[in-house]
């Protein structure tokens, strides 16, 4: 759980109060969800040019090519992990750190892995700032992650694969999820659909995979970035 910060000016509480209503009318309805939402200010999360739109419902560059999520879509990705207030939780691209500030109020300790080290130093800071001591961000390639990190009650991984990653997999406890987005072949000249995946893992160790509908998501990269 992150701790107290300050309590938002009158236009802060307005802007939040419009991203939960929106968040409302898009279906999202988990209250523990809701609640982390408004508690994540995301213009701090947010490049400075464009925190005046980081209440809307818009996905906005971070740098090095990539861009923070729609709220709708993170939130509706929070709410399909039904993560519990003892889970270990990995996240596989920190970008901005805004995910695992938003995981952060929900579970006991976030791990976020980041290919980029420029992101990775900035998400770090940013969450420093917001206060965020159950959550840290690893310079390392989330999908071939250090086997020291130990197990994870649930896994997300913020871009799109062609397949669940193995090393993911051998990351989940037993009872654990991974969310992930899977892409679709496509036809030659066509922009490839992603549909959103989760994979629960049972106590035998069995999984079961449920398609929870169309999403849209960066493909991912595998390896460390070399030049930023």
């Amino acid at each position: 759980m992150t701790e107290e910060r300050g309590a938002p000016n009158a236009a802060e509480f307005e802007e939040r109060a419009a991203l939960l209503l929106t968040l409302r009318q898009a279906g999202l309805r988990d209250l523990s969800v809701l609640r982390a939402m408004e508690a994540t200010p995301r213009e701090a999360f947010a490049p400075y040019r464009f925190r005046d739109l980081a209440y809307r419902n818009l996905s906005l560059p971070i740098g090095c090519g990539q861009t923070m999520s729609r709220p709708v879509e993170l939130a509706r990705r929070l709410e399909a992990l039904k993560i519990g207030r003892g889970h270990r939780v990995l996240e596989v691209g920190a970008g901005s750190g805004y995910g695992a500030a938003a995981l952060a109020q929900l579970a006991s300790e976030v791990v976020s892995l980041e290919r980029f080290e420029t992101l990775a130093i900035e998400a770090s800071r940013r969450l420093a700032a917001h206060g965020a001591a159950n959550a840290r961000t690893i310079f390392a390639d989330g999908l071939d992650p250090p086997h020291e990190l130990g197990r994870f009650d649930r896994i997300i991984v913020q871009a799109s694969v062609g397949a669940a990653p193995a090393a993911l997999i051998q990351m989940l406890t037993p009872g654990g999820a991974l969310l992930f987005a899977r892409r679709e072949h496509a036809k030659a000249g066509a922009r490839a659909k992603e549909r959103l995946i989760k994979l629960d893992r049972n106590e035998d160790g069995e999984l079961r995979e449920t398609d929870l509908g169309p999403c849209r998501l960066g493909p991912s990269i595998p390896g460390l970035a070399q030049a930023l």
